[in-house]
């Protein structure tokens, strides 16, 4: 039997994306995981992403579908990441859970493994919280939380500043966006992926 992941993300200047492509390249890694890469649609019109200069980094993940509500139930694990914004997911993120109530209403999610990754303009940009407050909507729709345990030992390497939680992978962009995930970011979101994609084969097969 094979175990199919989702990594569903939004990313607006391709640090998320990034870290999406290191959680799928992870859970690739177990044997009989089928890996899917999509992202959200985009809510802000091209006029404004051009302002905020993220028009021309957005390019490098167009090509990457569009997730279609409908998808999530045909998953065993899905791995969400999200930009944060004030402490909380990215609005285009929000927009599309708040779409999967058709699916809440048949608990069609229920008892499947949900993660979440993360990114943030600073060290202290509300990490944790972005993932925490994520995992509500998670547990209204009954799915297995997982995060990254710290067998994981990227979360405790304290040579440079660094993303990584307990509750998934975060990297941290800079605020002016020029700051791109570090390996040791990226091999905790490898991780991440590779752990949840495990814990899956183990429930479903």
């Amino acid at each position: 039997m094979s175990i199919k992941v989702q990594v569903i993300f939004y990313s607006m200047y391709g640090h998320v994306y990034k870290m999406a492509e290191a959680v799928a390249e992870g859970a690739k890694q177990v044997s009989g995981a089928e890996v899917s890469l999509s992202q959200v649609a985009e809510l802000v019109s091209d006029d404004v992403l051009e302002k905020y200069g993220a028009k021309a980094t957005r390019a490098a993940f167009a090509k990457v579908p569009v997730a279609k509500v409908e998808q999530l139930a045909d998953a065993h694990a899905i791995i969400f990441g999200t930009p944060t914004r004030f402490g909380n997911m990215a609005a285009q993120m929000r927009s599309f859970l708040d779409q999967t109530g058709p699916l809440w209403m048949k608990g069609a999610l229920v008892g499947k493994v949900g993660s979440v990754f993360a990114s943030t303009g600073t060290q202290h940009g509300g990490q944790e919280t972005t993932i925490t407050s994520f995992h509500n909507t998670l547990l209204h729709h009954g799915m297995v939380i997982v995060g990254v345990p710290y067998t994981e030992p990227g979360l405790t390497y304290m040579g440079e500043i660094s993303g990584g939680t307990p509750y998934g992978a975060t990297t941290m962009a800079g605020a002016d966006g020029s700051r791109q995930p570090t390996e040791n970011e990226l091999k905790i979101a490898r991780y991440q992926g590779k752990h949840v994609a495990e814990i899956a084969s183990r429930l479903f097969r």
